[in-house]
């Protein structure tokens, strides 16, 4: 395991297009030297579409505005009051390969998501966790020459009426959840930093 360091950054409120064009340029230009990076931030409202998204999963998107991104998976939404966690990754260097990061980023909610009572699962059959069915979490990630960009959202305290707009993550009548609907109060930067340390901690053990 490399012993270069793991950096962790809060960006607050973000601009989702300017988010991602700077994720891009720091895969694009990163070396063997550069540290990962965590970056913990919220979005203005915006739908987002992977690479192979279907545009039937886009119901009545009204005034948000859709961008069409290269990640995988379908349609999603991010919102103030939704914690997106970036995974800027050396997959390489940690041995990683997209399967198992896939996995230590589920369990690592899960993980969080346990620490306030909250029991959560994840299914073998659609990315992502859920706490009775109801989707919280939701993942997508890019990778280029070894590395991966994208990550993660979790849902905090957030206006859920959008995901009525969408079939969330191309899965219809799915319905979706957050930690205020389920009696957690937690701010956002905090719960950024509890998960950020926790995947930390489940890769660097394998």
């Amino acid at each position: 395991m490399s012993e270069i360091d793991t950096k962790i950054k809060y960006l607050g409120l973000t601009d989702y297009r300017e988010t991602w064009e700077k994720m891009k340029t720091f895969t694009q230009t990163r070396d063997a030297a550069s540290a990962d990076e965590w970056w913990i931030t919220e979005h203005a409202p915006v739908f987002t579409q992977g690479q192979n998204g279907n545009p039937e999963h886009l119901l009545d998107t009204g005034d948000i505005p859709v961008i069409q991104i290269d990640r995988g998976g379908q349609v999603t939404y991010h919102g103030p009051g939704q914690l997106v966690l970036y995974c800027l990754l050396d997959l390489n260097r940690l041995g990683l390969g997209v399967r198992r990061l896939v996995t230590h980023i589920e369990v690592s909610i899960i993980e969080l998501l346990s620490r306030y009572n909250v029991k959560a699962v994840a299914r073998k059959d659609a990315p992502g966790v859920y706490v009775n069915k109801a989707k919280i979490a939701a993942l997508g990630l890019r990778i280029r020459k070894g590395s991966c960009y994208h990550g993660m959202s979790l849902n905090i305290d957030m206006d859920m009426d959008p995901f009525a707009r969408i079939n969330p993550c191309g899965m219809k009548e799915q319905a979706v959840t957050q930690m205020a609907d389920l009696n957690v109060t937690i701010e956002l930067e905090q719960a950024g930093q509890e998960l950020a340390g926790i995947l930390i901690g489940n890769i660097n053990r394998g």
